[in-house]
């Protein structure tokens, strides 16, 4: 009830819908259709009484079942000729005589409209504060550079004066059918508006109507939207993998909220997502970085740090997140709900942690290049060595291939974190072959471009692979020891810590693969029949199901 006035939903729900077959008590988001409608209606504060009327026995026990009470239709008012004035005037006084009451303002509420916000429902009734308001109805703004059809002279003209960007132009409303709200006065049955109308303006999510196939996808689509945060970190001690790969997720996140929570003293990942265009907030240590997830309240976080404490993952479940850590080698992948580790594939006895490069994610440049075709002449050399290359095994690689007789190019990327820059620069300047770059934001096309790589164990190893150039790598640490993808079985040949390998090591082993047309045809196809283009697909398929698994133990 509101200000003394008793407050009626009539929801209209036949059984024989066209564009749909069924849709009322079709499965949206494994609910009935006609479950939101009731349900909005119900959480509302001021709705008295929930009425469906409906000529079909299977929607009216659904219809019960959700604490609906049930008109049954006459065949006279279930056609598809007969508009909904009759439908609700006849709900209404049908209700009334069974309460041996009058309701003071009846709402039809249309089941197609499931996204509707029972606080927007509220807004529509507290309208009626102003006793001159006969009805309130639901409506979105609509505007848009549209053409009318002359069919007297045959042609079409503009229904607009200037041509202005969309924000620009004035606001142009149209109906959702979501709800009409109308004194009881008003309701008859060959109308139910009156003459002084309110509207109340639905945001384009809540106005989503489903009348197609299409409409259904979109609504399921927002049902099941998240608000997701994901906690990640970009500088020169660790490089922007992390960052890429967050970057991938979210740009096939469309459909979900997002917000990016980066620490203020890394510069180069609020760069990144700035350029990029994606939300994000700066944080100021572990407490700020907690505050800034209680203001946003995701359903879900995402850590990709590295390195989370069991402290901080305890302190994200209490407050009721899902929790998804990647690459994480601290305690708290204990306490997370997923761990993704595509680095490590190890056998491990823990049930939340999966580690395969299945759940490697391509950068999204290189799921657009083509697939490698090996020729006879190696003409073209990437040395690329992340990060910082602390061992410096870019300038022992080039001086190894240096020393053989290969005169093709020889295409050199360093990390960001890369410290004798001047000097390497400084050392081949007068060697033309050699060609160097730092933080390039278009590392596929150099990829493709090579015959032979030599790269160190990281993530990187992944893209090459997808691509299928044949690599020769070398780890930086006693860590990258532990990356098992990059083995002969999937095309690789790996040299180990990178330290400890000699530079006549180095050239054997170059020369080879360079006089050796069919082991670099061998090397490639061993890649390219590895498929590293499902990695995101893997990853959100096992956490739809843990996120199932965790909505359910919560109750």
């Amino acid at each position: 009830m509101f200000n003394n006035n008793k407050i009626l939903v009539v929801i209209p729900a036949r059984g024989g819908s066209k564009g749909i077959p069924r849709k009322n008590i079709r499965l949206l988001d494994n609910k009935p259709l006609i479950y939101y409608s009731i349900g909005i209606a119900k959480s509302s504060n001021y709705v008295d009484d929930v009425v469906v009327t409906t000529d079909d026995s299977k929607i009216a026990l659904f219809s019960e079942k959700l604490g609906a009470s049930v008109i049954r239709r006459s065949e006279e008012l279930s056609t598809d000729e007969v508009p909904l004035e009759p439908v609700v005037y006849d709900a209404m006084v049908q209700k009334e005589k069974l309460a041996f009451d009058e309701y003071d303002i009846v709402i039809t509420l249309q089941p197609t409209s499931p996204l509707l916000k029972p606080s927007t429902l509220d807004n529509a009734i507290e309208k009626f504060e102003d006793f001159s308001i006969d009805s309130v109805i639901s409506v979105v703004d609509d505007r848009r550079l549209s053409w009318g059809y002359d069919e007297r002279n045959q042609r079409y003209f503009p229904n607009y004066i200037e041509r202005r960007n969309w924000e620009d132009l004035p606001k142009d409303f149209k109906e959702t059918g979501a709800f009409i709200a109308t004194r009881r006065a008003f309701v008859k049955e060959n109308s139910r508006l009156g003459t002084n109308i309110d509207i109340i303006e639905l945001s384009q999510e809540e106005s989503v109507n489903i009348d197609t196939y299409q409409d259904w996808w979109i609504a399921e689509n927002y049902l099941q939207k998240k608000r997701i945060a994901l906690v990640v970190n970009a500088y020169d001690e660790i490089g922007t993998g992390h960052m890429y790969r967050c970057l991938s997720i979210v740009s096939k996140l469309v459909f979900h909220d997002i917000l990016f929570l980066i620490d203020e003293s890394h510069p180069l990942g609020i760069s990144m997502v700035e350029e990029n265009n994606y939300p994000y907030k700066v944080y100021d240590g572990e407490d700020d970085l907690i505050k800034c997830l209680r203001e946003y309240s995701p359903q879900m976080v995402i850590n990709d740090i590295s390195d989370t404490s069991r402290e901080y993952i305890t302190i994200l479940k209490n407050e009721g997140y899902f929790v998804v850590n990647f690459e994480d080698v601290g305690l708290g992948s204990e306490v997370a709900d997923v761990v993704f580790d595509e680095l490590y594939e190890h056998e491990n006895n823990d049930k939340n942690v999966f580690t395969d490069y299945k759940y490697y994610i391509l950068k999204d440049e290189f799921y657009s290049q083509p697939q490698k075709t090996i020729t006879p002449e190696v003409n073209n050399v990437l040395v690329t060595f992340g990060v910082n290359d602390s061992n410096n095994l870019t300038e022992k690689v080039i001086d190894s291939i240096l020393s053989t007789n290969y005169e093709g190019r020889i295409n050199v990327i360093l990390g960001v974190g890369y410290r004798g820059l001047e000097e390497i620069i400084s050392k081949y300047e007068s060697n033309q072959a050699v060609q160097i770059y730092q933080n390039v934001s278009n590392i596929s096309e150099f990829v493709i471009q090579a015959d032979v790589i030599f790269s160190s164990s990281n993530r990187s190893v992944y893209d090459i692979c997808s691509l299928g150039v044949p690599t020769i790598c070398l780890c930086q640490d006693e860590r990258e020891l532990t990356h098992v993808f990059a083995n002969p079985n999937n095309g690789f040949i790996n040299m180990g810590l990178g330290e400890n390998v000699g530079r006549q090591e180095i050239i054997d082993e170059f020369v080879n693969l360079v006089n050796d047309y069919d082991l670099r045809v061998e090397m490639n196809q061993k890649m390219l029949s590895i498929d590293l283009k499902n990695g995101f697909e893997n990853i959100w398929a096992i956490l739809r199901e843990e996120y199932r698994k965790f909505e359910l133990n919560r109750g």
